[in-house]
């Protein structure tokens, strides 16, 4: 059966992205640390397949090579060259990407797309990287209240200050 896992590098406080001077959240990956995107090409690289809403595709700018690389987007949004843009439920994107010879896929934001996964009971680990900033407000990892329990499975320093944490979920 395919395992879908989060990836997700947030703030000490817990925020993804930055708020501006009006409130909204800034979606950036700039912040995050050379460790962190180093261990994030590898997970996904490992994975082979990765899911993120249309916005964090944005953020990124690109089709991320050596990974299929899935879009949750409107369907009259423009194709994008490298991408598969997708609608569908996450349990029928899995089931598609399980029949496609997949067994890991990685769930890479934002909040609505880590939120849609996480609430249809389809997430077996996430993987977190805990930064030493402190952003006050922004874009929180999930966008709606959640009880989900979680198992630390183990805890490792990627720099002096960052951590990163294995977490498994409990079914």
């Amino acid at each position: 059966m395919i395992k879908a896992f989060i990836i997700v590098a947030h703030t000490a406080d817990g925020f993804i992205a930055p708020a501006n001077k009006a409130g909204q959240a800034v979606p950036s990956t700039a912040w995050t640390s050379g460790a962190d995107r180093k261990k994030f090409v590898e997970l996904t690289k490992k994975a082979g397949v990765i899911v993120m809403g249309l916005t964090t595709y944005q953020t990124i700018g690109k089709a991320l090579p050596n990974r299929v690389n899935i879009v949750y987007a409107p369907s009259d949004t423009p194709v994008i060259l490298g991408v598969e843009m997708t609608d569908k439920p996450p349990k029928d994107l899995l089931a598609d990407l399980e029949a496609r010879g997949f067994t890991d896929v990685a769930i890479c934001g934002g909040s609505t797309i880590y939120t849609m996964f996480i609430e249809a009971g389809l997430i077996d680990t996430i993987y977190m990287t805990v930064e030493p900033r402190l952003f006050g407000t922004g874009m929180t990892v999930f966008n709606k209240p959640l009880d989900i329990s979680l198992s630390l499975t183990s805890v490792e320093n990627l720099t002096p200050d960052a951590l990163f944490l294995t977490y498994k979920v409990r079914r």
